[in-house]
């Protein structure tokens, strides 16, 4: 071979081992890319969902029991918007733990702010039911009438 030939097979070797570098340069640049915008996609997702997050209230309730035999019934807002017209519905087929007349004087509330609570005096009977079962429904600006079953227990 002469001087010639060497140089330009060497020059065509180089020119592919280029292109074979170029290759995998492009697919990792893809890659990455790809992988860019999935997490651009998540995160304007987790915006979304705060976004959304701050327009809805989360009403729930629990039983407290203040001292040996008073008991009651705290029903309270951890989200982050305001509650508008809670109503609390008592679901008990059998005896009732709850003071029916309270909950009827206490309820619908017109506004529950977010950390805000009601609660409604509850009594544990010997011979009755050990927890409450009821269903919270509100209002807020996410929408209307949001429902939320709960079987709080002492």
């Amino acid at each position: 071979m002469s001087p010639g030939e060497i140089a330009s097979v060497a020059s065509a070797i180089v020119a592919f081992a280029a292109l074979i570098i170029s290759g995998v340069s492009l697919h990792k640049s893809n890659k990455t890319n790809a992988r860019q915008d999935e997490l651009n996609r998540l995160l304007i997702e987790r915006e979304t969902r705060a976004g959304r997050d701050t327009k809805r209230a989360d009403l729930s309730a629990n039983i407290i029991t203040l001292g040996t035999r008073n008991h009651r019934l705290k029903v309270f807002n951890r989200g982050k918007a305001t509650a508008r017209n809670v109503r609390l519905i008592d679901l008990q087929e059998e005896v009732s733990v709850l003071a029916q007349n309270v909950i009827r004087q206490k309820f619908p509330v017109p506004i529950l702010e977010q950390h805000q609570s009601v609660e409604v005096p509850a009594l544990q009977l010997s011979a009755g039911p050990a927890r409450a079962h009821i269903k919270l429904i509100w209002d807020d600006e996410a929408g209307s009438d949001h429902e939320k079953e709960l079987t709080p227990s002492f």
